[in-house]
């Protein structure tokens, strides 16, 4: 079969003209076919520059224009070469317009019933011009129209309507429309037609401001809160949010219309103010709501005055404070020692004069409202001094040479009280210390007559008991160890008895076997 040999041809893509918005992307395309290794060439027919950008391929080149503007407004013209002697060249005209936006509307001064207003038309960024035909409509009458046929703007331009009348009270609410065209005739593009509405409205306001508050202005801690300031205004109004602090200073929070406070806290209540300022009536009104938030008591605590171990006789002040909304209700009870607690007082401060005893014991206050308790507790002490002291001596105060001399006592006392027994001596003082309430003297001689001292105390006060004894008679045993134990116990109403036994071990008697705890004692005091 012959070899078919395609012959060199070429065209513009988009072949011969081109309509085009002013700002916008064009891009041109010159397409080769029969030839192997094409050359290609752009230029404008009156040789001007090409206010693009080429880019050559193997077969086909491309004039980009972005964006495209009033100086690529002419014919373009592709020439391709193919070797050294064939060429081909074809031309494409690009027609501009521009008409972006929609007109805007801007009334001056704002509808006052009585003063003259004036209505401005403004549509944006219009090429050709000359074409621009504008109406102006009130409702659906036509009050102005202008065109701009006599316009010789070589560029884009904002071209502006005017139009001014005395409203009366029923325009209040009717619309006023700006119709803007540009009918060119042979371009095809769209819309060709662009249209903006305004309602004549009246400067008033603020007025009847109020706030909303959700869930309620009296939220749970932990809910969303949401408050909103709804007003009537025109123009829409500036609103700016403050709160009332507890040192009457405000905070300034946000300017919006819509307060939102995540996670209310107990300290977020308080009022709240929503002021809003109308900036062209220069007007302001203010709306105030009352925030509380609601929670059971939180952070119980109790004080006690001047501390929980005081002496008897004393005033103890102890006073019970708990957070929560509504504020809780405050009452004491006192636990038993069956362990039951018995209600005994409904205040915040519970107060006990003259303290006595029977009022040591585990008080507790309890915080309550509808929205839960808390309880906390504090053990109470009561410091007594020795009392109710009882001293027996066994057989008797006057015995005989070689008997046994037992001396018990018992006391109430908080704290628990020490006891020491001491012998007055003509010479000095004998002391004999001890933790226990039981004395017992063996084998006492006449040296052990005497007057003795059992002095009982604590950290709050003491008590001293006087006891004489006489010993008579005598017992002839020489040269003999004589032991004397003394042990001592305390009987309190608040420790356990703990019997401790003291061993003293007297020296050789050198008398006739006399005895002298006075003598034997210096040994070990």
């Amino acid at each position: 079969l012959p070899i078919v040999v395609k012959a060199f041809e070429m065209e513009i893509i988009p072949a011969n003209r081109i309509v085009a918005q002013i700002g916008e992307t064009l891009i041109l395309t010159c397409n080769s076919t029969g030839c192997a290794s094409p050359s290609f060439s752009w230029r404008t027919q009156m040789d001007n520059p090409l206010g693009g950008t080429v880019n050559n391929y193997r077969t086909y080149s491309t004039l980009t224009m972005n964006p495209v503007s009033i100086v690529n407004s002419h014919h373009y013209v592709c020439t391709v070469f193919c070797g050294e002697k064939e060429k081909k060249e074809k031309n494409i005209k690009v027609e501009l317009y521009s008409f972006p936006s929609d007109p805007i509307i801007e009334i001056s001064p704002s509808l006052v019933a009585g003063e003259r207003v004036t209505v401005i038309c403004k549509i944006p960024d219009v090429y050709p011009s000359h074409h621009l035909e504008v109406l102006l409509k009130k409702e659906e009458h036509v009050v102005h129209e202008k065109n701009f046929y006599e316009d010789d703007s070589t560029n884009t331009e904002t071209k502006t309507v005017t139009y001014s009348f005395n409203p009366t009270a029923e325009d209040i609410g009717k619309e006023i429309t700006c119709v803007a065209k540009l009918p060119i005739a042979n371009m095809d593009f769209e819309p060709k037609e662009r249209v903006t509405s305004q309602k004549l409205n009246a400067n008033f306001g603020p007025q009847n401001t109020i706030i909303t508050a959700s869930p309620g202005n009296l939220p749970m801690e932990g809910d969303t809160l949401k408050l909103t300031c709804v007003t009537e205004s025109n123009p829409p109004p500036q609103i700016v949010w403050r709160k009332h602090l507890a040192e009457e200073s405000i905070q300034h929070l946000i300017e919006n219309n819509v307060l939102s406070i995540p996670h209310a806290r107990f300290t977020d209540s308080g009022l709240y103010i929503c002021e809003v300022i109308n900036l062209v009536t220069n007007k302001t009104e203010k709306a105030t709501v009352d925030i509380v938030i609601q929670d059971g008591p939180k952070h119980t605590m109790i004080s006690v005055i001047p501390a929980t171990a005081v002496k008897e006789g004393e005033t103890v002040t102890m006073k019970c404070t708990s957070s929560g909304n509504p504020a809780p209700v405050i009452s004491w009870k006192k636990k038993a020692a069956t362990g039951e607690s018995e209600k005994i007082f409904k205040d915040a401060t519970l107060t006990i004069q003259n303290i006595k005893s029977q009022d040591v014991g585990l008080y507790e206050c309890e915080a309550y409202n509808q929205f839960g308790k808390e309880e906390k507790a504090v053990k109470l002490l009561v410091q007594v001094p020795p009392q109710n002291i009882t001293v027996l001596v066994y057989p008797s105060e006057n015995v005989k040479e070689g008997e046994n001399v037992t001396i018990t006592c018992s006391t109430y006392s908080n704290p628990p009280s020490q006891m020491v027994l001491k012998k007055v001596h003509q010479e000095k003082e004998i002391i004999l210390p001890s933790v226990n309430g039981t004395f017992i003297l063996y084998n006492v001689t006449k040296n052990d007559t005497g007057r003795y001292l059992l002095d009982v105390f604590n950290e709050v006060g003491n008590n001293i008991q006087v006891i004489d004894i006489a010993v008579v008679g005598r017992l002839e045993k020489s040269n003999q160890m004589i032991p004397l134990i003394i042990a001592f116990s305390c009987v309190t109403a608040i420790a356990v008895p703990v019997v401790a036994i003291l061993i003293y071990v007297s020296r050789k008697a050198k008398i006739n076997g006399s005895y002298s705890l006075v003598k034997a004692l210096r040994l070990k005091v």
